[in-house]
C-alpha cells in the first residue's frame, strides 16, 4: 500500500524517510512487508501519512479489510454477472484489476475464481481472452474446492459421489485452476 502511494506521490522510499523522519530501513521494510506497518508506532504512521499527504486510516485500512467466505463471494460475483450481464462484467473485472489486487493479498481462490470466470464469459461471448493474465494462468490451487453444497451431500451420504459428479460437470476454465463450479448463471 505504502509502496503504491510512493508511486503516486513519484516519492522514492529515501525521499519519504527524509521528509517523514522514519528511518529508511523502517520505511523499506514496511515496503518489502518485512515489517507489518499495523504493528508500528502511532507516531511512525502519523509522520508517514503527513508525509505523504494522506490521513493515517487511508494507510491502515486496507490491512483490516475483512475477507468474505468464498461461498459468499461465489455468489456475489455470479449476481453481479447476473445483473450486469456479460460484457459490462468483463469491463467493470478488467478496468478494476481487482484479480490482481487479490493476487497480490495472496486472496488466490477469489483471484483464480475471478480469473476462472473471465476466461469462461470470454470463450461463452467469443471474445480472446486477455494476455495479461498469462503469468497467472500458470497457477492452481493446491487442493480442489468444491461448492459447499457438494461438501454437504457428500457428508450426508457418506460416500464422494456428489464431488465426481461435480467433477465431472464442471466448467474447464474453473477447473484449470482446482475450482469446482458447474453453474455460474442460475442463481436466485
Amino acid at each position: 500500500m505504502i509502496s503504491e502511494m510512493l508511486t503516486n506521490n513519484s516519492m522514492t522510499k529515501y525521499r519519504l524517510s527524509k521528509i517523514s523522519g522514519v528511518p529508511y530501513t523502517t520505511i523499506n521494510d514496511i515496503c518489502c512487508e518485512k515489517a507489518d506497518i499495523r504493528k508500528c508506532s502511532v507516531d511512525t504512521v502519523y509522520k508517514i501519512s503527513k508525509a505523504l499527504g494522506v490521513n493515517m486510516e487511508d494507510i491502515l485500512a486496507p490491512y483490516y479489510v475483512e475477507r468474505p467466505g468464498f461461498e459468499l463471494f461465489k455468489s456475489s460475483v455470479c449476481h453481479r454477472l447476473k445483473t450486469m450481464g456479460d460484457t459490462d462484467f468483463l469491463i467493470d473485472l478488467l478496468e478494476s484489476r481487482i484479480i490482481f489486487e487479490y493476487y497480490e493479498k495472496k486472496w488466490y481462490p477469489e483471484a483464480l475464481y475471478l480469473l476462472a470466470m473471465l476466461d469462461y464469459i470470454s470463450r461463452e461471448n467469443s471474445i480472446p481472452v486477455c494476455s495479461e493474465y498469462d503469468e497467472m494462468r500458470k497457477c492452481k490451487l493446491t487442493k480442489p474446492v468444491y461448492p459447499a453444497s457438494v461438501i454437504a451431500r457428500c457428508a450426508a451420504s457418506k460416500d464422494s459421489k456428489a464431488k465426481e459428479e461435480a467433477l465431472q460437470s464442471a466448467i474447464p476454465e474453473f477447473l484449470t485452476y482446482n475450482i469446482i463450479e458447474s453453474e455460474v448463471r442460475n442463481v436466485i
